[in-house]
């Protein structure tokens, strides 16, 4: 009994569990022959390469791509087409059959001989890596003499694949029509696995040269990092030996310096984290095709160990030089901020230690003028008072002028005093 399912969905269920079914494997037979293009791409490169993918099929009266696409196989007629779009580039991918016949005397047909020239010629982007692959019967007559035929005797590298199913050859080179070639001889195997088979093998080609893609990069970021690390050297020897007039400038150099170094960080990180993940794919491409060793001859294993480990090597250590230096810095600017702030509070503790010697020196010349204003105004006051005895006289005060001024001064200073006195711990109190 079947139960209607009530449960709300999540949004991206659909595409999220298709997502393990992205990009399947073409099933194939031998013999057949494959051309494989990367082009590095834009955004705006990458949306073109639909419209020119939809200006093919359109041109050949077949059905138009889905605009929200990433991965589109369809069979032309002379050939098949797999177009698959990347983060950073798109792939092209075309088959077609060959005859069963010898193949020694001569190179085989390739696909893209049935591919219309003119669109080929304008595929939006650079081309990154090109590789013709031949799928053979081992059976095949002609077959050893066609490897040696194709490709470099002095570079080979082959190896079985496929648990000793196959036998891929490859030089690992580019020849005179700008592409790179391999062979794979397969006996007894299954359609299916054959196409896995095939499409690991255009992924190695693939992630090896977006893997190398950070290289350049790494090579550049080494002068940078080179300059930046002796600035740096120099500005923690002149912070040793600098005077106190010497800071805001070494600051200002430090903070010049930190700058460079992490816009130089931002500029190339996303890169080195891509080659890091594409050298992981490289890797783990190399592990399913299962390969061992034809005697006498370079796996593709050891080819890439020998010829990639340097190449790997100089990004993952230009990265770890960014993260070194990066923390260099931070640490010698806290350092030298710190002292800095240091010497700013010790400045601002003199300043105080100062402000409080003037404040003291300050409320001495106060009480000193406080004292003179309590002469002056007694003085006025005591005159006022001989003024007012010399007029009391007349109305029969008893004492004269002077000895009335006399007692008046204790009196009246006492009073002016204390007044001021009663007026200061008002004010201060508030």
């Amino acid at each position: 009994m079947q139960l209607n399912n009530h449960l709300q969905q999540h949004p991206q269920r659909a595409a999220l569990h298709n997502e393990i079914h992205a990009r399947p494997p073409e099933a194939m037979n031998a013999p057949l022959a494959i051309s494989h293009i990367v082009m590095v791409c834009d955004a705006a490169q990458r949306e073109a390469s639909r419209s020119h993918v939809a200006t093919l099929l359109r041109d050949h009266h077949l059905p138009q791509p889905d605009g929200q696409s990433t991965h589109i196989r369809m069979d032309i007629g002379s050939f098949r087409l797999r177009w698959e779009l990347h983060t950073e580039f798109v792939t092209y991918t075309f088959m077609r059959p060959l005859e069963a016949t010898g193949f020694g005397e001569r190179e085989p047909a390739t696909a893209l001989e049935a591919v219309p020239q003119d669109w080929l010629a304008a595929l939006p982007g650079q081309c990154l890596a090109s590789l013709h692959l031949w799928v053979l019967p081992t059976n095949t007559f002609g077959t050893a003499s066609l490897v040696k035929h194709v490709l470099h005797e002095d570079t080979l590298v082959a190896s079985t694949v496929a648990d000793g199913h196959g036998e891929v050859y490859t030089d690992f080179a580019i020849h005179a029509d700008s592409f790179a070639r391999m062979v794979l001889l397969v006996g007894g195997m299954t359609q299916r696995r054959l196409g896995r088979l095939v499409q690991r093998l255009l992924e190695i080609e693939t992630y090896r040269m977006a893997a190398l893609l950070g290289l350049p990069a790494a090579r550049e970021a080494a002068a940078v990092l080179a300059f930046a690390e002796r600035e740096l050297a120099e500005l923690a020897q002149a912070i040793r030996a600098a005077a106190r007039d010497d800071e805001p400038q070494l600051l200002d150099r430090l903070t010049r310096l930190a700058g460079q170094v992490e816009s130089q960080y931002a500029a190339t990180h996303s890169r080195f984290s891509a080659s890091a993940a594409y050298f992981e794919l490289l890797d783990k491409r190399i592990s399913d095709i299962a390969e061992s060793r034809l005697a006498g001859l370079q796996t593709i294993r050891e080819f890439m160990d020998r010829r990639l480990t340097p190449a790997r090597s100089t990004c993952e250590w230009a990265t770890r030089r960014q993260d070194a230096l990066s923390q260099r810095v931070s640490r010698i600017s806290n350092l030298l901020r710190t002292r800095v702030e240091i010497e700013q509070q010790q400045s601002s503790q003199a300043l105080l230690a100062t402000m409080n010697q003037r404040q003291d020196l300050q409320l001495k010349l106060q009480a000193t003028v406080e004292g003179l204003s309590v002469a002056a105004i007694t003085y006025y006051i005591v005159g006022l008072v001989s003024y007012l005895a010399k007029g009391a006289q007349s109305m029969g005060w008893p004492w004269s002028p002077e000895s009335t001024a006399a007692w008046a001064i204790p009196v009246v200073a006492f009073g002016v005093w204390w007044s001021l006195r009663r007026l200061h711990l008002t004010v201060f109190k508030d």
